[in-house]
């Protein structure tokens, strides 16, 4: 029942929502006063739904407010009319009780149908599990292998209002999701820290990303194209930077795309390993570290490394940045239950995320001295 709710309240959503955010063969107008088709056919039946719904509201409202301006307007006291006396009418309450009741049933059957059909998402042709992550998505295709993180790539000077706003301003990303047409694509949606919702307009998905359950949805595309979605659930200080960037290709396309994400990953592990062997000076690691800081670290804890007070903790001059280095370690791999801190294990290389330590541990006046190596990371992943 609570999923049956769940999914009412979505419909509804898509339904009142204005997809200003798609962009499709026919370029939309962001003012829009109306909702579109979408690229599915789920969301044709969700538009068809809406219409139906409008006109059986707009009839509504033009029978009741008709006879309402009618007795105004003919049955005024000015007129002479004599109002009459009665308190109850059988025949009234029948009437006011079974036309709403038939009307309700007959918006009931297709709407029923439709959510139905949402909830359908057996035999799928590829399956993607969906994982927000503040403030990121990371996408995993179980058939695969393939795995990644997608995550803002609006400019921070057009955030600061230093530069021009893009035409996709906040609605762009380093590495979209990929999808061929015309396959049924299942989505596995969780959390790996706090409530997250994932969204995309023109597929008719707004399914929500919960910590410890997983959500799905699916959707087929009909055209290819790049749409785009949001998370539209509040979940934490930068919920505006999280955006949805979906392209479909065509089959032959997806399948090269799909091949060429193979050997990246497999260069990447390659040339992994080959870093595993060597070691930074500390020059290279401070240099390596503080890049990866200011991309990855500085939104929460300050680029001064002092982060906001009761919100995000310092680093500067902390207990853990000077002293506790395993500690340190498996808080980058692992993250910090119930907090902001997420994990990098699958998000940095092993010889950045020992880089960034380092870094942590000889900045801001830390001066530890400590210079930690891939192989320390490579160690405490594999609990050795």
């Amino acid at each position: 029942m609570k999923r049956i709710l769940s999914n009412i309240g979505m419909a509804l959503t898509s339904l009142m929502t204005i997809p200003a955010i798609a962009e499709t063969a026919g370029k939309v107008d962001q003012y829009s006063l109306n909702m579109t088709k979408g690229v599915t056919d789920i969301s044709a039946e969700v538009y068809d739904l809406h219409m139906l719904m409008f006109i059986i509201c707009v009839v509504i409202a033009i029978g009741v407010f008709g006879v309402m301006f009618w007795s105004i307007l003919f049955h005024r006291k000015s007129r002479g009319v004599k109002p009459a006396h009665f308190h109850e009418s059988f025949k009234v309450e029948i009437a006011w009780t079974v036309i709403p009741f038939i009307i309700l049933i007959f918006m009931a059957v297709p709407a029923a149908k439709t959510l139905i059909a949402m909830e359908d998402a057996s035999e799928p042709d590829l399956t993607i599990i969906v994982t927000g992550s503040q403030w990121k998505w990371h996408y995993k295709y179980m058939d695969d292998g393939v795995e990644y993180y997608s995550k803002l790539a609006t400019l921070p000077d057009e955030i600061k209002g230093k530069l021009e706003k893009g035409e996709n301003y906040l609605l762009e990303v380093d590495r979209p999701l990929v999808i061929p047409i015309n396959k049924k694509v299942r989505f596995l949606i969780t959390s790996d820290d706090v409530i997250h919702s994932w969204w995309v307009p023109d597929f008719a998905v707004k399914q929500d990303a919960n910590p410890g359950f997983i959500n799905d949805a699916w959707a087929i595309v009909n055209e290819p194209g790049v749409y785009r979605g949001k998370c539209t659930e509040l979940c934490g200080k930068d919920h505006g930077f999280m955006p949805v960037v979906v392209i479909a290709k065509e089959e032959g396309a997806y399948n090269e795309w799909l091949s060429e994400q193979k050997a990246m990953l497999a260069a990447a592990k390659a040339e992994e390993q080959r870093l595993l062997a060597m070691n930074m000076t500390m020059e290279e690691a401070m240099a390596t570290g503080e890049k990866v800081y200011l991309a990855n670290c500085a939104a929460c804890h300050m680029p001064n490394g002092q982060g906001l007070p009761g919100v995000f903790p310092a680093l500067k001059g902390s207990k853990i940045a000077t002293k506790d280095e395993p500690r340190h370690i498996e808080i980058l791999l692992n993250g910090v239950a119930g907090s902001a801190m997420q994990s990098y294990a699958k998000q940095l290389s092993m010889p950045d995320i020992a880089a960034v330590i380092t870094y942590e541990r000889n900045a801001w006046g830390n001066n530890t001295g400590d210079l930690v190596q891939a192989k320390d990371i490579n160690a405490a992943m594999n609990g050795k």
